[in-house]
């Protein structure tokens, strides 16, 4: 799908009079579990998709950004020259915000005409955002001769949606982008930036179930959980030694300490604290190729997000709630930010095309909608796409 994409970018770029154009890609990602921990410093396990977003980019004699997206009518335009520019609340956002970070850490890009498309639905929860900045920073870096290695790029498009987007996200989206592996998952350390690829067995398929309920985490409550959870480990740090972020406590302490915290500030805590564990323990469980504890652990952290984080809605519910009755069916649960998105399903491969059909009919019985179900293989992060006249 990847080429394909990439090849009628390229026809449409040179279609427009453009020169012939570099093309990058980057993936947009599964997280097997590990949810709201990395903006607290802790563990994840996420994985790369096959779908991502595909960037044309040519330079340009000035320092005009001349941005069109596949998916959107129009193009919009952007002068680095400018006084510094305002979020607009759009897709282009995400581009313009990489290109402001990128000059104020000291850079000086050169003018871009980008063409981009993607296969990622946006709000869905599979980082299609996070795919979007990665792919606009090679390709502004490329065009504007700037080195940059796969982290600081992911450190930098993450500081992008910090502080111009404005959603307070963590690290692990963008970093999967840029440093996934073939047929892995990355237990990443979302403090140190550690990480290490965990085998994802192809007998175990991964199965991701859209709601298409879609969700705005850059306001509101994705935010509001942040600011909870820095408010339960301030609190724990004036009785605690050595705790800067809620990765530094562990249930017991937790537990012991409740008393300190307001009790939605505590299940926010307590839903943090414990998926580090289920994290770090799953993790374990893949390696070794028990796919049931993996799932166990899966269908606890969706239980945690639901009660003690309270991101999930009636629709992720009711597809976790279908998967589970569904026979070769490891675990379930909700993915992403909340309140809609997807959910990320372990199944035994010899059964995925039966489960798919199952929980999309119920779904559809009980909602009227039939949710996009498609099985996926952790794939490759951020690169070069090139195509067949590009390698002669």
């Amino acid at each position: 799908m990847t080429d394909l994409i990439a090849e009628d970018l390229a026809a449409r770029f040179l279609r427009a009079g453009g020169a012939r154009p570099l093309l990058f890609r980057a993936p947009g990602r599964v997280n097997l579990i590990g949810e709201h921990t990395d903006y607290n410093d802790g563990f994840v396990l996420p994985a790369a998709l096959g779908l991502g977003t595909v960037v044309a980019v040519a330079p340009r004699s000035d320092r005009l950004l001349r941005m069109e997206s596949a998916a959107f009518s129009g193009v919009a335009e952007f002068d680095l020259d400018a006084p510094a520019p305002r979020p607009r609340g759009d897709w282009t956002d995400y581009v313009r915000g990489v290109a402001v970070v990128l000059e104020r850490m000291g850079n000086r890009l050169t003018g871009a005409n980008l063409m981009i498309a993607s296969d990622l639905p946006m709000g869905a929860g599979l980082s299609a955002s996070a795919s979007l900045e990665v792919v606009t920073g090679l390709a502004l870096a490329a065009v504007s001769d700037i080195a940059i290695d796969a982290t600081a790029l992911a450190l930098l498009c993450q500081r992008a949606e910090n502080e111009f987007v404005g959603a307070r996200c963590g690290v692990m989206d963008q970093f999967v982008s840029c440093n996934a592996r073939q047929g892995c998952a990355l237990l990443l350390d979302c403090r140190s930036l550690d990480f290490r690829a965990i085998p994802v067995d192809p007998q175990a398929t991964l199965v991701v179930c859209d709601t298409m309920v879609r969700h705005s985490i850059a306001a509101g409550e994705y935010n509001l959980r942040r600011e909870q959870c820095e408010a339960a480990a301030a609190t724990l740090a004036g009785v605690l030694d050595g705790v800067t972020a809620l990765r530094d406590v562990t249930r017991e302490q937790l537990d012991e300490h409740a008393s300190l915290l307001p009790e939605t500030v505590f299940r926010r805590a307590r839903h943090v604290v414990s998926e580090n564990a289920r994290t770090l323990a799953a993790a374990r469980a893949l390696e070794s190729g028990d796919h049931a504890e993996c799932g166990r652990l899966m269908n606890a952290s969706h239980e945690s997000l639901r009660d003690d984080f309270e991101v999930s809605c009636a629709e992720l519910d009711l597809l976790v709630d279908a998967a589970r009755r569904l026979p070769g069916v490891y675990g379930a649960r909700m993915m992403g930010g909340g309140f809609g998105g997807c959910t990320i399903n372990l199944v035994e491969a010899e059964v995925a095309d039966n489960f798919a059909e199952s929980v999309a009919e119920t779904f559809r019985r009980a909602t009227g909608a039939t949710p996009p179900v498609f099985r996926c293989s952790p794939g490759p992060g951020a690169g070069r796409v090139l195509l067949r006249e590009d390698a002669r």
